[in-house]
């Protein structure tokens, strides 16, 4: 989508501070964190929020939870980490296409980061 600031991140238009990057999937710092590693994980698919995921979208949304740990493992939270995904306007989803906080690196609290 053209006024998507994440397909924009994704097609290079507006940089990023990468951790990876395949053909299906992109991490980077958020550039506001909440907690000492706060990485955004992203389909390349555009894809609005998680409540309009499609049934063969499925394996995708699994590929992304691999990458996730992948990356956690790769950061060397072995202490643990958070994963978190606001869904839609009432669940504080800012950026209309699907991404996931990976968020680690201290003790988290509940509900605050």
């Amino acid at each position: 989508m053209s006024d998507c600031i994440f397909c924009k991140i994704i097609s290079g238009e507006i940089p990023s501070k990468k951790v990876y990057e395949d053909d299906r999937v992109l991490a980077f710092h958020d550039i506001n964190p909440t907690a000492p590693v706060h990485i955004l994980v992203i389909p390349k698919e555009h894809i609005t929020s998680l409540a309009e995921v499609k049934d063969e979208q499925l394996e995708l949304i699994g590929y992304v939870h691999g990458v996730i740990r992948n990356i956690a493992k790769d950061l060397g939270l072995v202490n643990g980490f958070r994963v978190v995904n606001n869904c839609g306007l009432d669940g504080g989803q800012e950026v209309k296409h699907l991404h996931f906080h990976l968020l680690g690196g201290k003790k988290l609290t509940w509900p605050a980061g």
